[in-house]
């Protein structure tokens, strides 16, 4: 897996993302990577047919504060899915550990409590290299993935909605 460009997949089977209204969350703690993992998301959506108003972002000071940056955009703003975007990068402690595992299951029940896909473009690594590895660098881009994630979850949302 080092060697592999990790987001290699098609983005041609995507649904387009142009009835969807999205939201983008992203961690201002470790900029150098979630600045990337945003420009990825960003331009995916737009790629995808995303309209540039139908794409709401908000800034929170780091991955921990996602969760309720989350859940403040989706109590406010009519959107279809939340992505969330952020990096952890392990340290000497175990706040690392801490840390992921709040904003994982935090991101889990926010979706939950609204009924809406929250994405998690979270990236959990030893360094800092593989998080830019992983942020537009030799192993793609998360964020891109992230945004696949949310077309995806708001196409099947809204195409079980309309079945019922």
């Amino acid at each position: 897996m080092a060697t592999k460009n990790l987001s290699g997949f098609s983005t041609a089977s995507l649904p387009p993302a142009k009835p969807f209204r999205f939201g983008i969350v992203v961690a201002q703690w470790n900029a150098e990577v979630t600045g990337p993992l945003y420009n990825g998301a960003y331009s995916l959506l737009l790629e995808k047919g995303a309209e540039e108003s139908n794409i709401t972002t908000i800034e929170v000071p780091g991955s921990f504060e996602l969760t309720s940056g989350a859940d403040i955009l989706l109590s406010s703003k009519n959107v279809d899915a939340v992505i969330c975007l952020g990096c952890v990068i392990q340290g000497e402690t175990r706040h690392f550990d801490f840390i992921c595992s709040a904003v994982a299951h935090g991101i889990t029940e926010v979706s939950v409590k609204h009924n809406k896909p929250v994405i998690f473009g979270v990236l959990t690594t030893d360094n800092l290299q593989q998080a830019k590895d992983r942020s537009g660098g030799r192993l793609g881009n998360k964020g891109d993935e992230a945004a696949a994630t949310a077309i995806q979850m708001a196409a099947l949302q809204a195409s079980l909605q309309t079945t019922v």
